[in-house]
């Protein structure tokens, strides 16, 4: 019952960061509530939208534009390729600039694209249109930031797994929304094929919008307010008998006479390579370095290419280019996949079926980053939600050469075996955000579009597996499992955070 009741009341605060310790999810009046509703509601749109022409190119837009196979792989391709581009400038513009500006940008960005399908008259223009479409999927990082910034280290791999789950359950819900919304502007309003794929495409673009301006107005980027002012909750943790520390200096300024001035408590935390604090006026052991590496700053250059070159982020990237790519190259083709083995369905139901792999996000992305976390909480170390993130990769490769090599013609099998691989791929997508956040969390932007980016990238590795083994689906997906349990074990040694930042 008392898990019932945090699902509605506001959250207790960590102290020391502002971050909530549960979460509100059916209370969008909480600011934590109404930032995980925005979080994961705008990454579901703008993975609508990203995926939105698969669903149509089956058959519909493929015989419109008279689109060969290889060039309805091309445009797969080229969809992921602008989301790689996006997700690695994402990561770097969330810690400048707030990771609620930079979502609302990259929505309304993608949204202009997404309105311009009607324009579309040849492959090569779907082509061009879809890499452009591609900006929507770089939502997924600040999503993950901003989740990140509002939610503490035991509960944010759930909350992370919660928000990218259910965003990207809108790869599977597009399999039914934009089928319907064609099939109705057919049927109901009399329009023929070629202009009703066309204009069915300016729904999305509207539920981006309205998301995108809600999210303007509704949202905070902090716990404590505007982004510029995020080290402002450093004025608890940083006074000491009677003295306002400077973390950087170490400087303090006695005011007894009156409160604290905030723009005195202020850390700038950018500035680099400063002494620690006296020991006479130091904060309690570990509360300053928490205050330190908690807090989201703008590195330098150098420090950046370190954060991205690290092996810690190596370890959390190449697992997630194989979860997250397998999940990106298999849901452009796997209502292709269906068509082939079971000819006997149409556009709509293979659709529908499919539609299942990205729907199963909201349970199975979820659980990977709540298992990770209740481990976690009970064994108090990193080395716990890494090990649970190696098991779920090599797992789902496993699965990858079962649906490979056994090429299933029955209906059973292979919706059965699919949902293995749904269950073990997201899982493993959520437990990999739920070390992230352990992973350079004073650079949380950047390695949060790394592994993003590295998603992307695995996508379009995949994607290219496919293109070049044509209607040989279950040869892709094998050759795809060797490649995800490989690299899984090849990193399943390396420690999860650097040594000196385990917690």
């Amino acid at each position: 019952m008392d898990s019932v009741k945090l699902l509605f009341l506001s959250p207790e605060v960590n102290p020391s960061n502002r971050k909530a310790m549960s979460i509100p999810i059916l209370n969008p009046f909480d600011k934590y509530g109404r930032v995980y509703f925005f979080s994961w509601l705008g990454f579901m749109v703008a993975f609508l939208s990203w995926y939105a022409f698969p669903p149509l190119l089956t058959v519909t837009i493929r015989k419109d534009l008279k689109m060969t196979q290889p060039e309805v792989a091309n445009s797969n391709i080229v969809a992921l390729l602008a989301t790689l581009l996006v997700r690695f400038v994402a990561g770097p513009l969330c810690d400048r600039f707030g990771p609620r500006l930079v979502f609302i940008g990259l929505l309304l960005c993608g949204s202009i694209p997404t309105a311009m399908a009607g324009l579309v008259t040849n492959a090569q223009g779907l082509i061009a249109l879809r890499f452009f479409v591609g900006i929507l999927g770089g939502t997924f990082v600040p999503c993950q930031v901003w989740c990140t910034g509002f939610f503490d280290k035991k509960i944010v791999g759930t909350a992370n797994s919660l928000a990218a789950g259910w965003g990207n359950a809108g790869g599977g819900i597009t399999y039914f929304v934009m089928p319907a919304i064609f099939d109705s502007l057919v049927h109901n309003q009399s329009l023929p094929a070629h202009k009703a794929w066309r204009v069915a495409y300016i729904v999305p673009f509207i539920i981006i919008v309205v998301i995108a301006v809600a999210m303007f107005f509704t949202c905070e980027d902090t716990p404590t307010g505007k982004w510029s002012e995020r080290h402002l909750w450093a004025e608890e943790t940083s006074r000491f008998e009677g003295n306002i520390v400077n973390i950087n200096s170490g400087i303090s300024s006695s005011h007894p006479s009156s409160p604290p001035s905030t723009t005195n408590i202020v850390a700038d935390l950018e500035k680099k390579g400063n002494p620690s604090p006296p020991e006479s006026i130091a904060p309690m052991p570990g509360q300053l370095e928490s205050l330190r590496t908690d807090t989201v700053v703008a590195p330098t250059f150098k420090e950046a290419m370190n954060v991205l070159l690290s092996l810690s982020t190596a370890a959390v990237a190449i697992p997630y280019a194989c979860s997250f790519g397998a999940e990106l190259a298999i849901n452009s083709i796997l209502g292709d996949f269906y068509a082939e083995n079971f000819p006997y369905m149409g556009q709509t139901k293979t659709g529908q079926w499919a539609a299942m792999f990205g729907l199963l996000n909201v349970i199975c992305r979820p659980a990977g980053g709540f298992i990770a976390d209740l481990l976690y909480r009970h064994t108090q170390s990193v080395w716990s939600k890494k090990i649970l993130l190696s098991f779920l990769g090599v797992g789902m490769g496993a699965f990858q050469l079962a649906l490979g090599f056994s090429n299933p013609k029955s209906e059973a099998t292979m919706f059965g075996l699919t949902a293995g691989l749904a269950f073990f791929l997201e899982a493993c997508n959520g437990a990999n955000f739920a070390v992230v956040p352990h992973v350079h969390p004073f650079a949380n932007g950047i390695v949060s579009g790394a592994v993003g980016g590295m998603g992307n990238l695995g996508g379009i590795i995949f994607a290219i597996i496919f293109r070049y083994n044509g209607s040989h689906y279950a040869r892709s997906l094998w050759i795809i499992g060797i490649i995800a349990i490989a690299a899984n074990l090849a990193v399943s040694w390396i420690r999860p955070v650097p040594r000196r930042q385990m917690v």
